[in-house]
Protein backbone atom coordinates (compact mmCIF):
# COMPACT_ATOMS: atom_id res chain seq x y z
CA UNK A 1 0.00 0.00 0.00
CA UNK A 2 1.24 3.12 -0.76
CA UNK A 3 0.72 5.84 1.73
CA UNK A 4 0.80 9.43 0.63
CA UNK A 5 1.82 12.27 2.60
CA UNK A 6 1.94 15.92 2.75
CA UNK A 7 5.16 16.25 4.54
CA UNK A 8 8.08 13.29 4.45
CA UNK A 9 11.05 15.40 6.54
CA UNK A 10 12.37 18.50 7.31
CA UNK A 11 14.11 20.06 4.20
CA UNK A 12 16.75 22.18 5.09
CA UNK A 13 17.55 25.05 7.63
CA UNK A 14 18.12 28.26 7.46
CA UNK A 15 20.61 30.50 9.52
CA UNK A 16 21.88 33.81 8.86
CA UNK A 17 24.42 35.53 8.05
CA UNK A 18 26.02 39.03 7.20
CA UNK A 19 29.03 37.74 5.93
CA UNK A 20 28.46 34.58 3.85
CA UNK A 21 32.32 33.90 2.96
CA UNK A 22 33.24 33.91 6.09
CA UNK A 23 30.72 31.93 7.65
CA UNK A 24 30.86 29.41 5.11
CA UNK A 25 34.57 28.66 5.99
CA UNK A 26 33.54 28.75 10.09
CA UNK A 27 31.27 25.92 9.40
CA UNK A 28 33.11 24.02 7.29
CA UNK A 29 36.43 24.69 9.69
CA UNK A 30 34.88 24.24 12.93
CA UNK A 31 31.79 21.79 12.16
CA UNK A 32 32.96 19.75 9.25
CA UNK A 33 30.56 20.59 6.67
CA UNK A 34 30.84 20.32 3.06
CA UNK A 35 30.16 23.18 0.69
CA UNK A 36 27.56 21.92 -1.57
CA UNK A 37 26.99 24.80 -4.04
CA UNK A 38 27.27 28.74 -3.77
CA UNK A 39 24.25 31.19 -5.66
CA UNK A 40 22.39 34.04 -5.43
CA UNK A 41 18.55 33.80 -4.61
CA UNK A 42 16.04 36.75 -4.12
CA UNK A 43 18.83 39.65 -3.61
CA UNK A 44 21.58 37.70 -2.16
CA UNK A 45 23.79 34.98 -1.48
CA UNK A 46 23.08 31.44 -0.14
CA UNK A 47 25.30 28.59 0.74
CA UNK A 48 24.27 24.96 0.51
CA UNK A 49 26.02 22.89 3.25
CA UNK A 50 26.00 19.23 4.25
CA UNK A 51 27.26 16.91 6.51
CA UNK A 52 28.17 13.06 6.20
CA UNK A 53 25.40 11.15 6.84
CA UNK A 54 23.51 9.54 3.45
CA UNK A 55 20.17 11.27 4.64
CA UNK A 56 21.11 14.45 6.72
CA UNK A 57 19.34 17.90 6.48
CA UNK A 58 21.11 20.30 4.58
CA UNK A 59 22.01 24.05 6.43
CA UNK A 60 21.11 26.76 4.01
CA UNK A 61 23.31 30.16 5.01
CA UNK A 62 21.40 32.50 4.18
CA UNK A 63 23.57 36.30 3.62
CA UNK A 64 21.75 39.39 5.06
CA UNK A 65 22.47 43.09 5.61
CA UNK A 66 20.03 42.56 8.98
CA UNK A 67 22.39 41.38 11.70
CA UNK A 68 20.15 39.98 14.11
CA UNK A 69 22.11 36.58 15.79
CA UNK A 70 19.16 33.96 16.12
CA UNK A 71 18.42 32.31 19.49
CA UNK A 72 15.45 31.29 21.13
CA UNK A 73 14.21 32.39 24.22
CA UNK A 74 12.99 29.41 26.27
CA UNK A 75 11.44 30.45 30.61
CA UNK A 76 13.45 33.58 29.92
CA UNK A 77 16.74 31.77 29.08
CA UNK A 78 18.46 31.83 25.42
CA UNK A 79 17.87 28.07 23.54
CA UNK A 80 19.84 27.02 20.30
CA UNK A 81 18.01 27.27 17.18
CA UNK A 82 19.61 24.09 16.06
CA UNK A 83 21.17 20.79 17.34
CA UNK A 84 24.28 19.10 15.60
CA UNK A 85 24.57 15.07 16.21
CA UNK A 86 27.57 14.66 17.92
CA UNK A 87 28.76 10.69 17.54
CA UNK A 88 31.26 11.05 20.55
CA UNK A 89 30.58 14.37 22.05
CA UNK A 90 33.33 14.49 24.35
CA UNK A 91 35.41 14.52 21.56
CA UNK A 92 33.35 17.06 19.57
CA UNK A 93 33.50 19.39 23.09
CA UNK A 94 37.29 18.92 23.32
CA UNK A 95 37.73 19.69 19.46
CA UNK A 96 35.60 22.89 20.02
CA UNK A 97 37.22 24.49 23.12
CA UNK A 98 40.79 23.14 21.52
CA UNK A 99 39.86 25.53 18.46
CA UNK A 100 39.18 28.57 20.96
CA UNK A 101 35.55 28.06 20.39
CA UNK A 102 33.47 29.63 23.35
CA UNK A 103 31.43 26.39 24.34
CA UNK A 104 29.28 25.89 27.72
CA UNK A 105 29.69 23.26 29.87
CA UNK A 106 28.66 20.13 28.96
CA UNK A 107 25.76 18.55 29.98
CA UNK A 108 24.28 15.07 31.04
CA UNK A 109 20.45 14.48 31.09
CA UNK A 110 18.86 11.53 33.08
CA UNK A 111 21.18 8.83 33.57
CA UNK A 112 23.54 9.00 30.98
CA UNK A 113 21.02 8.78 27.92
CA UNK A 114 21.60 12.37 26.56
CA UNK A 115 24.51 15.15 26.59
CA UNK A 116 24.57 18.53 25.04
CA UNK A 117 26.56 22.02 24.93
CA UNK A 118 25.97 24.99 23.68
CA UNK A 119 28.33 27.24 21.76
CA UNK A 120 27.46 30.69 19.07
CA UNK A 121 28.90 30.23 15.19
CA UNK A 122 30.69 33.30 14.17
CA UNK A 123 27.74 35.41 14.07
CA UNK A 124 26.54 34.82 16.78
CA UNK A 125 23.68 31.88 16.21
CA UNK A 126 23.25 30.00 19.21
CA UNK A 127 23.68 26.20 18.02
CA UNK A 128 23.80 23.00 20.17
CA UNK A 129 26.05 20.05 20.25
CA UNK A 130 24.20 16.92 20.96
CA UNK A 131 24.20 13.29 21.85
CA UNK A 132 21.67 10.47 22.73
CA UNK A 133 21.25 6.87 22.89
CA UNK A 134 18.19 7.77 20.38
CA UNK A 135 20.04 9.23 17.69
CA UNK A 136 19.60 7.95 14.46
CA UNK A 137 22.12 5.90 12.48
CA UNK A 138 22.48 6.25 9.25
CA UNK A 139 25.46 5.94 5.88
CA UNK A 140 28.14 7.81 5.04
CA UNK A 141 27.87 9.66 2.01
CA UNK A 142 30.58 7.79 -0.43
CA UNK A 143 31.78 11.48 -1.80
CA UNK A 144 32.15 13.22 0.99
CA UNK A 145 35.72 13.36 2.13
CA UNK A 146 36.66 15.96 4.28
CA UNK A 147 39.90 16.73 2.93
CA UNK A 148 38.78 17.43 -0.60
CA UNK A 149 36.68 20.00 0.73
CA UNK A 150 38.32 23.39 0.16
CA UNK A 151 36.12 26.78 -0.10
CA UNK A 152 36.53 27.72 -3.57
CA UNK A 153 33.27 28.65 -4.86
Amino acid sequence: MNQQFAFSRIGYVYVPTTQIDESIAWYIENLEFKLMDKFQDRGSNLAVLHHPHKNSIALLLVETTNRNPLEITRNGNPFPIMALNCPNIEYTYNLLKDKGINVEELKTLGAGEAKYFYFRDNEGNLLEGAWSIWDPQDEIKEDFIKQQNSYEL
